[in-house]
């Protein structure tokens, strides 16, 4: 199978969610992601007015809303308030973060009803769980994984793109291994380069958290070979 440029920007979620963004910055990741026709865009909660108003008439880009974001460690309620504002701002997905104290500490009955919070707070809206993977141990990012195929997520995402490590091919297949079909995988942390993307896709990885620099870089790989397509 082949993926052109435009297959694998339908896969990518272009974010800007470190602490220093600013507005140029949201302003560019937005025009890129226009341009490029990325499947959505993720900025930090305070920017979401904006962006939504800058997507205004750009209906095959949406808008994500970052629940819990760096750390996860954010009482339940707040995380659950945090995602009907983000809802009520336009989001069409959202992106939490698990406790991953809690995770560590086998407080798993915490973890499930923290995310099932969300969910639940999202009313349909798809929620991708974020594991932090970089923190976690195999059994932990396995049980991580049952947490959120048990509380209802729709997809299970390596990092929030914060740590020094998240998306590899060993993270991947262990987390498909884990959730099979009952949930999609979201690679995000190191995707940077066209191969990297490639790898994960063909160990389960359908969505990509990638900066809109890396994005773009990407998808201009795979337009510069032959036939502009990729062999998956």
């Amino acid at each position: 199978m082949k993926l052109t440029a435009h297959d694998l920007a339908r896969m990518m979620d272009f974010s800007a969610v470190r602490t220093d963004v600013d507005e140029a910055e949201i302003r560019e990741l937005v025009a890129q992601a226009k341009r490029l026709h990325c499947i959505c865009i993720f900025p930090m909660p305070c920017y979401m007015p904006l962006c939504k108003h800058l997507l205004a008439g750009c209906p095959d880009v949406g808008l994500g809303g970052v629940v819990g974001f760096p750390s996860g460690a954010v009482a339940t309620a707040a995380k659950a308030a945090e995602a009907r504002q983000l809802l009520a701002e336009g989001a069409v997905e959202l992106d939490m973060v698990i406790n991953v104290g809690m995770l560590r500490s086998g407080r798993y009955d915490y973890v499930h009803d923290d995310i099932k919070a969300v969910v639940q707070a999202a009313g349909g809206t798809p929620v991708k769980v974020i594991l932090e993977v970089h923190y976690l141990n195999d059994d932990q990012i396995r049980k991580g994984s049952e947490l959120c195929v048990r509380a209802g997520a729709a997809f299970v995402k390596t990092g929030t793109g914060w740590t020094e490590t998240g998306a590899t091919a060993h993270n991947i297949s262990l987390i498909k291994a884990t959730v099979g079909s009952a949930a999609k995988i979201k690679a995000a942390g190191g995707v940077r380069d066209l191969k990297t993307l490639v790898e994960l896709y063909r160990c389960g990885a359908t969505r990509f958290g990638i900066s809109h620099k890396s994005g773009a870089k990407i998808l201009d790989e795979c337009a510069a070979l032959p036939g502009g397509a990729v062999e998956i």
